[in-house]
């Protein structure tokens, strides 16, 4: 298969779809690769070290989405990405539809057929594809909370873990999975003064037994988000449902009772946002400010630490592009399961039952849309 690697283009994302060592990889299995020029050299991974690894370097994206069967990207494609679409063609990336009817509808009219990391799944109701990228934005949340408090950042002025005679901040997690693990982990290692919210029973338990009393976990209710929500000093929306657009969990007439130079980071910005009053941000210019509340809603938060972002993500794909590779697409689907649960769209149809629901499309059984338009050209 001929495999193209395009230089992201999304404002300060420069993570790269595969390492020189992934290029290597499927080289050797016998494909070939073509790898956008500088694509990687942001980040510490040049030309040089990607035609050592078998790659041909080609200027433009153009040529490279005219001419591989299959594009593996890191973020969503942009509008004029999705329009160098083709039919019979395979993309393989994050692309968070639910909450982005624009890119849904360019890429049903491209007849590409596409996988998304965020929904692949795995035993135990898992999201391998999406972990790698939660672990280092929940650890980067509390980072940019922090930074944020400081009141040259429109802050409250609270040092996170406090000092000797001075109490810590104070931390709202909204969410126990990945992203959360991760903000509250991080927010305990600075010394604040942290809680969790969740309605899974059993995950709060866990988290019991993981931290002790050094965490608070709390059973999520309305009540409970807004007592917490208004003694927080930084908030961290750490909600996700697979698929379909996060829930609205802070109210925007909770954010006007909210301390004046609070911090919250809504990390399911990507899914739309857990926050009433949250928009998604870029990197360039990551927050704004409402009713004396600083948002920080950048979409794309762990480009900001690309080097360590793309070889995580990198060593989670590589399995599963070397087995849409080797097996061939529709194959490797119909035997993997939670590799089926990635197809969002195919040949103009919706094949994913959260998006169609968000958007207002009709669900296509992702087999059933394979059996009615196969994929050939990729296979």
């Amino acid at each position: 298969m001929l495999i193209g690697v395009p230089r992201e283009i999304k404002n300060h994302e420069y993570r790269i779809g595969l390492t020189p060592a992934g290029v290597r990889e499927l080289v050797e299995d016998g494909h070939q690769l073509l790898v956008q020029q500088d694509g990687g050299a942001a980040i510490g991974f040049d030309d040089a070290q990607y035609r050592e690894a078998g790659a041909e370097i080609v200027a433009g994206a153009e040529e490279i989405f005219a001419r591989a069967g299959m594009i593996i990207k890191v973020k969503e494609p942009q509008p004029d990405e999705c329009r160098m679409l083709r039919p019979g063609q395979l993309l393989f990336t994050y692309l968070h539809l639910a909450p982005d009817p624009q890119q849904t509808e360019l890429l049903l009219a491209s007849g590409a057929t596409c996988i998304a990391y965020e929904t692949v799944t795995s035993a135990g109701h898992g999201l391998p594809l999406l972990a790698p990228m939660s672990e280092v934005a929940g650890r980067m949340s509390i980072q940019a909370g922090a930074h944020n408090l400081e009141k040259a950042q429109g802050g409250n002025g609270v040092l996170l873990g406090g000092v000797p005679g001075v109490e810590p901040a104070r931390v709202l997690v909204i969410g126990g999975g990945v992203v959360g693990i991760n903000a509250a982990r991080m927010a305990m290692g600075m010394g604040a003064d942290v809680t969790l919210l969740d309605r899974d029973l059993g995950r709060l338990k866990d988290l019991d037994m993981m931290f002790g009393g050094r965490l608070k976990t709390v059973y999520s209710t309305k009540e409970a988000v807004e007592r917490f929500a208004l003694e927080a000093d930084l908030v961290i929306g750490a909600v996700l449902i697979p698929g379909a657009a996060a829930p609205k969990l802070i109210s925007r007439e909770l954010v006007g009772r909210m301390k004046t130079g609070a911090v919250m980071v809504d990390v399911a910005i990507d899914q739309g946002g857990c926050f009433e009053t949250s928009r998604a941000t870029t990197h360039q210019d990551p927050t704004y400010v409402v009713d004396g509340v600083v948002h920080y809603c950048v979409a794309n938060m762990p480009g900001g630490v690309a080097r360590t972002a793309t070889v995580a993500l990198a060593n989670a794909t590589l399995p599963y592009a070397v087995k849409l590779t080797r097996a061939g697409v529709t194959a490797a689907l119909r035997d993997d399961v939670h590799l089926r649960n990635g197809l969002n769209v195919h040949a103009g149809m919706v094949t994913h039952p959260a998006v169609a629901e968000a958007l207002g499309y009709d669900y296509v059984e992702p087999m059933a849309a394979l059996e009615q338009k196969p994929l050939q050209q990729c296979a």
